[in-house]
């Protein structure tokens, strides 16, 4: 495998050591010819430019790590080029651009990934085997935090920025169905027209709920994760040591004639094997490229987090 990472800035620079630490990295490219040459020089690739690149037949794959307004133009660019493509989070600002670039892959027979990198965090995958096992019983609502005070964006608001993740996260904890109903809320207090601070509402069959609020106007750090089922809850909190990441709470909740009554159990700390997300996501892309097989969060589960997206811009817009 042969690998060009697109863009060297704050997560770029990220992107590049994983695949060079994984030995697949080949060359980086960026718009500030300085800050490729930093990556160059320090993982001993070439600083090449998009065209060079593009024109490569010895370079496998692109690895974007670009604005998301550059998603639709420079992986459909590097598809037709004939390279497979791990495209950062969202995969596209439209549906329909979206839906092209996934025609596109099928097309040529290329892998498209995307960057949804919680999908490839060990705690969140020991969450979803929980699940799976049956060890929270049939899910009952999920609410997702992600907060911080700043950084602050001017290209995007907070439910592009930071919303994706969670929203992939609990999809996929639903089974990868769909939500019947979107809603979303938000405010924009720092920059007039941009939203700092969202809650996004999803409604799916048999009453389930999805919650994710997003700020980057919050006073401290929260990256937690909370899956409430019918015996058990489990807290994914990202903040916390490898030793404390994922929770299990059980409990029995027994309804009478009077109030329910809840009996809690001891919270069971689950083993998580300690391993840096974006390599395992990096890692994933090589394998499916080897392999030839879909990624776990491929364009089809991507479009479906940008239609939840969509509909929640949809409501902001509106209200």
């Amino acid at each position: 495998m042969s690998v060009a990472v697109v863009g060297c800035g704050y997560w770029g620079k990220n992107v590049v050591r994983s695949f060079a630490q994984l030995g697949a990295l080949s060359a980086v490219v960026d718009p500030f010819p300085a800050a490729a040459e930093r990556e160059a020089a320090a993982y001993g690739v070439a600083a090449r430019n998009w065209d060079e690149v593009l024109a490569d037949p010895a370079i496998t794959a692109v690895s974007l790590a670009t604005p998301a307004e550059l998603h639709f133009e420079q992986a459909m660019a590097a598809l037709k080029a004939g390279k497979d493509v791990l495209v950062e989070k969202p995969i596209a600002l439209t549906a329909d651009d979206g839906e092209a670039l996934k025609a596109a892959a099928e097309a040529g027979g290329r892998v498209l990934m995307v960057g949804h990198l919680l999908q490839y965090h060990p705690a969140f995958e020991a969450l979803l085997a929980l699940v799976a096992a049956g060890r929270l019983g049939a899910l009952r609502y999920a609410h997702s935090n992600r907060l911080s005070m700043g950084k602050f964006r001017l290209e995007e608001n907070v439910l592009w920025s930071f919303a994706p993740h969670d929203v992939s996260m609990l999809l996929a904890l639903f089974g990868g169905e769909a939500p019947v109903e979107v809603r979303c809320s938000g405010a924009a207090f720092a920059t007039p027209g941009i939203e700092d601070e969202v809650q996004v509402d999803m409604l799916f069959t048999d009453g389930r709920h999805g919650h994710v609020f997003a700020s980057w106007l919050h006073p401290f750090k929260e990256h937690r994760l909370v899956v409430v089922g019918e015996t058990a809850c489990a807290v994914f909190d990202d903040t916390q040591p490898w030793d404390r990441k994922l929770v299990l709470y059980p409990f029995v909740l027994k309804a009478g004639n009077g109030a329910p009554e809840v009996t809690k159990g001891a919270p069971e700390p689950i083993a998580v094997e300690e391993d840096e997300p974006l390599k395992r996501e990096c890692a994933h892309f090589l394998q499916s490229c080897r392999d030839r097989t879909a990624p776990r969060t491929d364009s089809k589960e991507a479009l479906r987090v940008l239609d939840v997206l969509a509909k929640a811009q949809q409501c902001l817009d509106e209200a």
